[in-house]
């Protein structure tokens, strides 16, 4: 359930501003203040089958998006990418320092803050 949960939150962060703004607020209320469909149905006095199809709706919206772009997926995996250039470029300020070459050194640490800086992105 965390999982879907996750899941459900990189959608709307990727790809929320395209829904309605009563899809925004019921899928918000729905994952994100963890209201129940009969909560939000009592607070907007329509039925709980009203607020459950514009969840589905908006579900369905956002899943088509991330299938059809794969932003989510490509997002990850540049993440992954960058924390091991992150690593990797650790390891090479490491052994620059051992090196008596200052360019080399300077070249390895602007590489490491680069990264840093795109992984804060």
């Amino acid at each position: 359930m965390k999982n879907q949960a996750y899941r459900m939150a990189m959608l709307f962060d990727f790809y929320g501003d395209i829904l309605t703004d009563r899809q925004k607020e019921f899928y918000d209320l729905y994952y994100n203040e963890d209201l129940s469909l009969g909560e939000i149905a009592e607070n907007y006095g329509i039925t709980r089958q009203g607020v459950r199809d514009v969840i589905v709706r908006a579900e369905a919206v956002l899943t088509e998006l991330e299938d059809k772009t794969g932003l989510i997926k490509r997002f990850h995996s540049t993440r992954r990418q960058l924390e091991q250039l992150l690593q990797d470029a650790g390891r090479m300020v490491e052994l620059t320092a051992q090196q008596d070459n200052a360019e080399l050194e300077a070249l390895a640490l602007r590489f490491r803050d680069g990264v840093q800086t795109l992984l804060k992105e």
